[in-house]
């Protein structure tokens, strides 16, 4: 009798748990396909509508301003089409503020935002070939330029050779026809009753002073009448003689003493002058004579009396 009555008492929880089991499995799958239906829903509201135009919009702004920046890089690159460039940049900021004013654009108006930007990348796109191909070109002609600057500065090194060469030449040939003058010389001369010079050392015996040198010949020197000075300096550094002044043509000035001519007939001549004691007589001290060819200083020497 126990036993009957255990086993009525375990049938009866077994209900009790398979009943509780198929409520919460009911309760289970009944709320599972309602969230299923929810979700999909609430995304396709994100994708339709005025949200998904300003998607598009917000898109369409990006790829401008980065189309604006590119246009920048090509602009930086100052060629003959910056002027155009600048033109279609200043149409894309003109663009961007179309679409920031414009409040919930249309599909209509998403498509014509759309073919604007394809046409100003595609026209940015010619012009970036075309900028290459004048770089290219402008490469080719500075290589051209240097190449012929190279040519040019060659044939400007080999000119001022050649002028310097010619310049040389005549300068040499110059200093070659100029005649060259020697045999400094200067004595005191003492005059006898017979009339007979005599060579003297005091400057109480001196009255005058024979000035000798000799005149070189030269194979390309002109032949012809040549002028030489002759200044007497005594021991006060006062030029005896005539002194007179002579002006040359490069701001050049010579007081001399006196003049000696010659013939020049292409051979070496001796020539002298003679400086007499015209005012005073010689004094005893050194006296120094110096010789020009013109304004230039060709020799000089000095006598010292007694």
């Amino acid at each position: 009798m126990k036993k009957n009555h255990k086993d009525g008492w375990i049938k009866v929880l077994f209900g009790i748990i398979f009943i509780f089991g198929i409520g919460a499995t009911y309760l289970t799958f009944s709320n599972e396909p309602n969230s299923l239906i929810e979700e999909p829903s609430a995304n396709r509201l994100e994708l339709i509508g005025p949200e998904r135009e300003s998607i598009d919009q917000k898109n369409i702004l990006d790829s401008l301003n980065n189309l604006k920046l590119a246009y920048d890089v090509a602009i930086f690159e100052k060629t003959a089409l910056s002027q155009e460039l600048e033109l279609e940049k200043k149409n894309i900021e003109n663009l961007m503020e179309i679409i920031k004013a414009s409040k919930n654009p249309s599909i209509e108006q998403i498509k014509i935002y759309r073919k604007q930007l394809s046409d100003l990348k595609i026209s940015l796109d010619a012009k970036v070939k075309e900028i290459k191909k004048l770089k290219s070109q402008n490469k080719n002609l500075l290589s051209e330029i240097e190449s012929q600057n190279v040519v040019m500065y060659k044939q400007k090194a080999e000119n001022d050779t050649l002028i310097s060469k010619q310049k040389k030449l005549e300068s040499t040939l110059k200093d070659a026809s100029k005649l060259s003058l020697g045999n400094f010389k200067v004595i005191a001369l003492h005059e006898k009753s017979s009339g007979k010079e005599q060579e003297t050392t005091k400057a109480k015996n001196t009255e005058k002073l024979k000035i000798s040198f000799s005149v070189n010949g030269s194979s390309i020197a002109k032949t012809g009448k040549r002028v030489y000075y002759i200044q007497v300096l005594d021991q006060k550094n006062t030029v005896l003689g005539e002194n007179k002044l002579i002006e040359f043509g490069n701001d050049k000035a010579l007081v001399y003493s006196f003049l000696v001519g010659v013939d020049y007939q292409g051979k070496m001549a001796n020539v002298y002058g003679v400086l007499n004691n015209d005012v005073s007589k010689f004094k005893k001290g050194t006296y120094f004579v110096n010789f020009f060819d013109k304004q230039e200083i060709m020799g000089s020497s000095s006598i010292t009396l007694e």
